[in-house]
């Protein structure tokens, strides 16, 4: 599958991608406030393992992208829309940038494009997205895309031996979203 916006290509991802997902994958500033990484080298191999198995399900219920700048081919990061409940038509949606390409409008451009897609292609009714409260700038984009702040989930998640809280937030298929590309 490949899809291209304005700036980017998203797209599976390939056996050949292992450096470049390691790249990113493997910075402890990328992962921060992830609930994986830093990633080990058998790590990275695993998630593409697992990438390339959601890309040949049949029927196909999770989307795992690559993040392609189009103007030089570089892999700079992933996009992942998920289902979540097939009988509630629910997904849910991430995303995960190198750092040297944060601050460019990458992120806001990836994840309105997928969330556009899991609503027009998929049929979702609701797709949602959680972020770190230390993490500011992933808000700010999910608040672009159109996705609207829906609570907090108190000590959400074990990351590295500490609970972390997540901010919850939410988009609806009867929404008008506002984010690029919708």
């Amino acid at each position: 599958m490949e899809f291209v916006t304005s700036r980017l290509v998203l797209r599976d991802f390939s056996a050949s991608d292992r450096d470049a997902v390691h790249g990113y994958a493997s910075d402890p500033e990328v992962t921060r406030f992830m609930d994986w990484g830093p990633n080990s080298p058998r790590d990275t191999v695993a998630f593409l393992a697992e990438a390339h198995d959601e890309a040949s399900a049949t029927p196909r219920s999770n989307y795992t992208l690559a993040v392609v700048v189009r103007a030089n081919d570089e892999l700079i990061g992933a996009v992942h829309l998920g289902e979540t409940s097939g009988e509630h038509r629910r997904g849910e949606l991430g995303y995960v940038l190198a750092r040297s390409h944060w601050r460019k409008g990458y992120a806001t451009e990836a994840a309105a494009a997928v969330l556009d897609f899991g609503f027009r292609e998929v049929g979702f009714h609701k797709v949602t997205a959680t972020c770190d409260p230390d993490n500011t700038r992933s808000a700010r984009v999910l608040k672009k895309i159109g996705m609207r702040y829906e609570g907090r989930l108190r000590q959400h998640l074990l990351i590295r031996g500490q609970w972390r809280d997540r901010l919850a937030f939410a988009a609806l298929s009867t929404e008008s979203l506002t984010g690029p590309e919708s």
